[in-house]
């Protein structure tokens, strides 16, 4: 009786096994070579996988490249900052220097403007000595003059005061024991300063410091004077 297959007889059973071959002759057909003893057919061990290093290994580079690059950027960054610090400073110094120049070209034509109305300051002085610098005349003058010394005109040149060649033109020269040294006792001129440039020197008599001479003493007792009495003088 032919026994029919039923596929509910696998069913429950789990999958079938591979057939294995063993080959067990003792030489080997393809190479004639007589096999070693031992198992006929022994699986090759599994390869253990490569162990990872924590650190680099011999010979290998420990430098970043991300690093390297970082470093680069930030010393060019470096350098663009020096770049532009000392574009600022160099751009203040020219701010400096155009201003110190403009100042400087401002005081000059001021001071050549105030040098042509000297002549007028000293017709005002002489005016004002002789007495005629009166009434609306003088308040026109004295509104010019502190005009001008708010300005930056200043006057120099008074008796009493030392004698300084710089600010001084000597035009007399006297010595006196009152002095004590060279001292301005004549002013013919007044002398102008504008800032700290010297418009006019001031036009002086000086009088020098002059030692007193020795005190003459009156003939003691029976002294005759050194220079002879009036008989000898006759004779």
């Amino acid at each position: 009786m032919t026994h029919s297959y039923d596929e509910s007889e696998n069913q429950g059973r789990g999958p079938e096994e591979p057939v294995v071959v063993r080959d067990r002759r003792r030489v080997d057909p393809q190479t004639g070579q007589v096999r070693p003893s031992g198992p006929a057919h022994a699986a090759p061990e599994p390869e253990e996988a490569p162990v990872e290093h924590a650190g680099p290994s011999l010979g290998e580079s420990i430098v970043d490249e991300s690093v390297s690059v970082v470093s680069d950027v930030e010393k060019e960054l470096a350098e663009r900052t020096a770049d532009l610090q000392r574009l600022q400073a160099e751009y203040a110094n020219y701010r400096k220097r155009v201003e110190r120049d403009r100042e400087a070209v401002v005081l000059g034509a001021k001071a050549t403007v105030v040098n042509d109305l000297l002549p007028l300051l000293d017709d005002l002085e002489r005016a004002e000595q002789h007495g005629d610098l009166t009434g609306a005349f003088k308040a026109v003058a004295d509104k010019l003059v502190s005009g001008l010394q708010r300005a930056g005109l200043e006057s120099f040149g008074t008796e009493g005061e030392a004698f300084d060649p710089s600010v001084h033109e000597a035009v007399q020269h006297n010595t006196s024991p009152d002095v004590a040294g060279p001292t301005v006792t004549v002013v013919m001129r007044r002398g102008y300063r504008f800032g700290d440039r010297v418009l006019r020197a001031a036009l002086v008599g000086v009088t020098d410091h002059e030692p007193a001479g020795p005190a003459e003493h009156p003939p003691v007792g029976g002294e005759l004077p050194l220079d002879g009495g009036p008989d000898e003088q006759q004779q």
